[in-house]
């Protein structure tokens, strides 16, 4: 019997966990679901990811709202996956802001995503209709872009650490609690979708940058929060060694001029044992793969993902 595509039989509602990692710090986690967060300013509230449509978003922000009734003045957008912004009008943000690739990305190739992640994810997309049409960033960034939370909260810097996840991953940092919000460049016990990745600059100075925040909280895209300097470190660590397995096993693969499929089973293979058991491994891996593939044809900038070029690789790399 051939697996279901992607996620597309993972129908099942997951429990969602909201956490108050400090005063006015607050993540949501969903059992191996995208992620959220917000961070209150003297007198608003900057929200980190839009989640997959409003009607999700509303579900999001009704839980936020038994905690501060503070307007969102900010909405920041750690990369361009549709699963990640297309909810943003309900947040009514007076600016969301994104990295300067995020932008060209959503601009590229904005809807050709939203129709390849529809498919590969049906349930996160709950009631799609609620979409107003792809999310555009009013404000954007190269390297920092510091937000002052006013009063004695400190600030929240945005941060550009370099090629990883996408171009435009940024990551929000809350300097006074040392709380990191590191978007997809870090995933705790989940799997690594890397189809748009650039995988020798993130598991390299990109997952150091992340790093030397020393956070003492951590945020990734998916899986729990993560409590702990040690803890922290081990849950980039554990992002770095998937990378570099797939570097190794699809490398080795392609230099003595073998097949995908190979490279795909070979890095399968090494994988499994240790991140087989995580959410979406067995989805994310045959477009991971490709993409390495890729870039070892010398394919720097990633192709774009339709909805039909993702059942050829699935179809393709499957036994």
């Amino acid at each position: 019997m051939a697996k279901p595509f992607a996620s597309s039989a993972d129908l099942g509602e997951k429990k969602r966990t909201l956490e108050v990692l400090a005063d006015g710090v607050y993540a949501l986690t969903a059992e191996g679901d995208p992620n959220i967060g917000a961070i209150e300013g003297e007198d608003f509230v900057v929200c980190f990811e839009a989640l997959a449509t409003p009607a999700a978003a509303n579900e999001w922000l009704a839980e936020l709202r038994k905690h501060t009734d503070k307007p969102v003045k900010y909405l920041v957008l750690s990369h361009y996956h549709a699963v990640r912004v297309l909810g943003a009008a309900a947040y009514e943000a007076e600016i969301v802001i994104a990295h300067t690739n995020t932008k060209k990305l959503i601009d590229e190739r904005g809807q050709e995503d939203w129709d390849s992640e529809f498919g590969r994810m049906p349930r996160l997309f709950k009631n799609p209709e609620t979409i107003p049409g792809l999310t555009h960033p009013s404000e954007t960034f190269d390297d920092r872009y510091v937000i002052d939370l006013g009063g004695e909260r400190g600030n929240l810097v945005l941060e550009y650490c370099g090629r990883g996840h996408t171009a435009g991953d940024l990551v929000a940092w809350v300097e006074k609690p040392k709380v990191l919000f590191a978007g997809d460049l870090v995933e705790a016990e989940a799997a690594l979708y890397t189809g748009d990745a650039f995988h020798s600059d993130w598991s390299g100075a990109t997952l150091d940058k992340v790093k030397a925040y020393e956070a003492e909280f951590l945020i990734g895209g998916r899986g729990g929060v993560t409590r702990g300097r040690e803890a922290v470190n081990a849950a980039i660590e554990q992002t770095r060694e998937f990378i570099a397995v797939m570097l190794r096993e699809v490398g080795a693969v392609h230099q003595r001029g073998g097949t995908l499929k190979e490279a795909f089973q070979a890095t399968h293979t090494a994988l499994a044992p240790q991140f087989g058991h995580w959410p979406i491994f067995e989805h994310c891996l045959p477009f991971d793969v490709q993409r390495v593939w890729d870039e070892f044809d010398g394919i720097d900038w990633p192709r774009v993902w339709t909805a039909e070029r993702d059942r050829e690789v699935w179809d393709q790399l499957q036994d």
